[in-house]
């Protein structure tokens, strides 16, 4: 029985179905997502999101989906679902009977004597394939497919229009076609013969139902050029191809077979892991890319950073942490890493994300066994940039002040991860000294040191071993409260904001530490008794007048939750790790059972992966995108934590 596997009552519950989604991407760009039984409830779903670089940087849906007709007798079956305003149509999902997700996606239908397996997957260079099995049948079945095309950014939608280019072509096997000059073609090829009939038309008024929950445009016009139909018996299967480039029809069925075959299971909660940490990795000829999360992220130089040791090291790919590494300082501009984008349109504003480049190389260092003098030799020029850049005010807003500790204030900027914007102001301003961004300022500082020491760098170590040495009291002296047990979140002048975050955490998990272990354990004991969750830490806590419990809505209602008491699963990787450093094995079985407790996710929302946030109260409804690479990685890095620890 498959690990991931749902029922007929399941399925038919459209409540229930449609909030499990599928992804699967290709490592080079392209996915595939839609929901557990096929009917698409975002602009953001399709079965072909590929690039296209001829028309810009985005990812375009091609194909939104599939409709799947079985016809007995000159009777039709539509086993496909659609929602319009006000209605499902067809409601083909009332012949599903089983979905499994092993070892890749399968939907089983049964329509009278007519049992229909529908087999997904997608192909290296941005191909869908999708296998239909004919597994019983009293009589003659012919299958009938008919295509629904998008061809438009995975963030617009689509509407009909006079422009699209409605003929096709002839191909060995199928034929291709396009909506648009400029795109690339579909080429729809099979492995067993095939009847096209060219009807082209457009279906109006799609309705995506979780596009209008989150607050969006959510009805758009799909383009249908026709539809084949293929005559199967009993025991039979056909492969749909359904391609940026063509490929030999005769070769689908083993084609097939063979890209099942390179799949690792999602046979248990650790390969569901290790498969949905390869899903981020994207590979652009010699570079490596970190997708933030799926379906609606790109690139983020803080999430690529703080995400690669879980997603690479932890699963033995250290090249391919490295190559993503040098890929992101490629994009630097000054001491900045990119925050989100590429090229000009890329934006650099945050803080943190080049400091996450330090910690990143000493987990580096740690898993590749590089030497410490060698990755100075290699690295030192950009972190002697970094930290020279970000002290000496050629960053605007960003200084060094005399007691050590980094200052940051750009009016109506947000600048570290807590970043939500409503209504052009910052939700959580956080201007003055952060208190992640100075523990990670002192930790990027003590290692540089390290390894400039070993590598006989003599300026460097006078000119940072002085600030080095008086950062620790500073800290103290800035960020601590003996009376309130725990540190400040964030210091501008005398106004100190003591409110409960989980910023303070870094002060405990980071190499180095500017404070004592004993204030490290009070710290985490603060964040156990009002952060912690069984799905990570809350932003806030629930006794600030402020706390969100909920994350719903429209989207402001959403960004004013992001970080006011939603649950992030990334912070709980360094509460973990900050822990397991005070308790040693003694605290392992309490990591262990947090661990464990994501199992549960693999059956939720982004099946066979975890979300990118959850409401703080509970039962901590899962939001945001479906499967998120830095909540992902966090929890394989604690599995990693836990077996050093042991």
């Amino acid at each position: 029985m498959s690990y991931i596997r749902f029922d007929k009552n399941q399925l038919v519950n459209l409540e229930y179905a449609l909030s499990k989604e599928l992804i699967r991407s290709n490592q080079h760009g392209a996915y595939s997502s839609t929901t557990i039984i096929g009917c698409n409830t975002r602009k953001y779903h399709g079965l072909l999101v590929c690039p296209q670089e001829a028309i810009d940087e985005e990812l375009h849906v091609l194909l939104s989906s599939v409709d799947e007709t079985i016809i007995q007798h000159d009777a039709e079956f539509n086993l496909a679902l659609h929602r319009y305003p006000d209605t499902w149509s067809p409601k083909g999902h009332k012949y599903i009977i089983d979905f499994e997700a092993e070892p890749i996606p399968a939907i089983y239908y049964r329509v009278g004597g007519v049992h229909l397996k529908k087999e997904l997957l997608l192909g290296s260079d941005h191909r869908v394939l999708i296998r239909y099995t004919l597994l019983n049948a009293n009589s003659p079945t012919r299958i009938r497919l008919k295509p629904f095309l998008a061809y438009r950014s995975r963030h617009k939608l689509s509407k009909a229009n006079v422009f699209v280019e409605n003929k096709y072509i002839p191909i060995h096997g199928g034929i291709k076609t396009r909506m648009y000059q400029g795109y690339s073609y579909l080429n729809f090829q099979f492995s067993r013969d095939a009847q096209y009939v060219h009807v082209p038309d457009w279906y109006y008024n799609i309705e995506y139902p979780k596009d209008i929950d989150r607050g969006y445009e959510a009805h758009e016009d799909l383009y249908c050029p026709g539809y084949f139909e293929i005559d199967l018996i009993k025991g039979t299967s056909v492969v749909l191809s359904a391609g940026i480039s063509e490929t030999n029809p005769k070769n689908l069925a083993r084609l097939f077979t063979q890209e099942v075959s390179k799949r690792t299971p999602r046979n248990n909660f650790e390969n569901c892991l290790d498969n949905s940490a390869g899903q981020f990795i994207v590979q652009k000829d010699d570079k490596i890319e970190i997708t933030a999360g799926f379906p609606w992220f790109g690139r983020w130089g803080r999430d690529t950073l703080i995400a690669l040791p879980g997603l690479t090291l932890s699963r033995g790919k250290i090249s391919m942490c490295k190559a993503a590494i040098d890929t992101l300082i490629n994009d630097m501009r000054g001491p900045l890493m990119p925050n989100v984008g590429h090229g000009e349109a890329a934006a650099f504003n945050s803080i943190d994300a080049p400091l996450w480049l330090f910690w990143t190389l000493q987990q580096y260092q740690k898993y590749a066994s590089v030497s410490k003098s060698k990755l100075w030799e290699e690295y030192g020029p950009v972190l002697k940039l970094i930290l020279s850049g970000l002290s000496s005010e050629k960053v605007q807003g960003i200084k060094m002040l005399d007691n050590g500790l980094l200052y940051a204030n750009i009016p109506g900027k947000a600048l570290t991860w807590m970043d939500a914007i409503v209504d052009g102001k910052p939700v959580t301003q956080r201007s003055g000294l952060p208190v992640e961004i100075n523990a990670l300022w002192y930790n990027a500082i003590m290692f540089s040191l390290e390894m400039a020491s070993l590598s006989n760098d003599h300026s460097f170590v006078s000119r940072w071993l002085p600030i080095a040495e008086i950062i620790p009291a500073s800290f103290k002296a800035t960020f601590w409260s003996k009376d309130q047990g725990y540190l400040a979140d964030v210091v501008d002048g005398e106004n100190k904001d003591f409110s409960v975050r989980p910023n303070m955490v870094f002060a405990t998990s980071l190499p180095y530490s500017p404070v004592s272990e004993k204030i490290r354990q009070l710290i985490l004991e603060k964040i156990k008794q009002e952060l912690l969750t069984p799905r990570g830490l809350r932003t806030l806590s629930p006794k600030n007048p402020a706390y969100k419990g909920h994350y719903e809505g429209l989207i402001k209602d959403r960004d004013r939750a992001y970080h006011q008491g939603t649950v992030w699963p990334w912070l709980l990787g360094h509460f973990a790790e900050g822990w397991l450093k005070i308790h040693g094995r003694a605290g392992v079985s309490f990591i262990k059972d947090l661990y464990y407790g994501f199992e549960e996710c693999m059956y939720d929302h982004g099946i066979g992966s975890i979300s990118e946030v959850y409401s703080g109260d509970p039962p901590h409804q899962p939001g945001g995108a479906i499967s998120q690479a830095w909540s992902v990685s966090e929890v394989i890095r604690i599995k990693d934590l836990i077996n050093q620890t042991i």
